[in-house]
């Protein structure tokens, strides 16, 4: 079972990969990677400027708290010179743990500062690989447009293409219907012709296109028998005539004799 099951995983998955292959587009999966990694940056900078912030924040606590320190050594002072031992240390007190409060704020700025400085470096090597891949996306997606066109463009003229396959089948399937509505309309006539099938526009019957038929070859006989008469008659004329243009040719002038003979 777990072997079917495994057969199936792995079937399925290949169709899936197949057919995501197919569905996928280069130009668009290049456009939102590079959205991906301009999401990124964005993400690299606002985390700078909270950095930034967090910073300028403790800078300012830092600040309220040394004039702190400077109040309440001030107020220690005038403690001790109006005779308030006791005011005076209480105010010493505060100023030592305000003292250890700024000592802390130093090392958390320290870290932010340092945290600042390597967001800044990744932002700027960030945008640096960006930059480089926005160049080779356009790149690449002009090469693909190129290949793209081209294998449109030979598909069209080799008929490889689905709507030139269309087409070219479109056009067998037509001129095979068109044979063979020819070749039903040949035999229509041929039986019509025989007899076979009655042509039921017409009023003439089967019988009245025999009749007709035995009269077009009685006609045709007649026709040929006069023919042949004309053309034999014509002969034996040309035939006669041809003999007198003989004879006249071999008779002598009565005049031309009797010179002869006195000669």
């Amino acid at each position: 079972m777990a072997s079917l099951w495994q057969r199936f995983k792995m079937i399925f998955g290949a169709k899936v990969s197949s057919a995501l292959d197919k569905a996928e587009d280069p130009t668009q999966t290049l456009d939102y990677s590079y959205e991906q990694q301009l999401s990124l940056l964005q993400n690299v900078k606002r985390g700078i400027a909270d950095v930034v912030t967090a910073k300028k924040r403790l800078q300012m606590q830092q600040a309220t708290l040394e004039q702190s320190v400077v109040k309440l050594d001030t107020q220690a002072r005038a403690a001790l010179g109006g005779g308030r031992e006791d005011l005076a240390r209480q105010a010493l007190e505060r100023k030592s743990g305000v003292q250890q409060q700024l000592q802390g704020l130093d090392t958390q700025v320290a870290q932010l500062e340092d945290q600042q400085e390597r967001l800044v470096q990744n932002e700027k090597e960030l945008s640096a690989r960006i930059e480089s891949f926005r160049s080779q996306k356009e790149v690449m997606k002009a090469q693909y447009s190129a290949a793209e066109a081209q294998v449109r463009i030979n598909e069209a003229a080799t008929g490889l293409g689905g709507k030139m396959s269309d087409a070219g089948a479109a056009i067998e399937r037509a001129k095979a219907k068109t044979e063979e509505m020819q070749a039903r309309a040949a035999a229509t006539d041929e039986l019509i012709e025989s007899g076979t099938l009655e042509d039921f526009t017409s009023d003439r019957t089967q019988l009245d296109r025999e009749l007709a038929q035995m009269a077009s070859q009685s006609q045709v006989e007649s026709e040929l028998a006069q023919l042949k008469q004309e053309v034999g008659a014509g002969g034996e004329q040309k035939q006669l005539e041809g003999a007198d243009e003989v004879s006249e040719l071999h008779v002598v002038p009565a005049d031309e004799t009797a010179e002869g003979k006195q000669a």
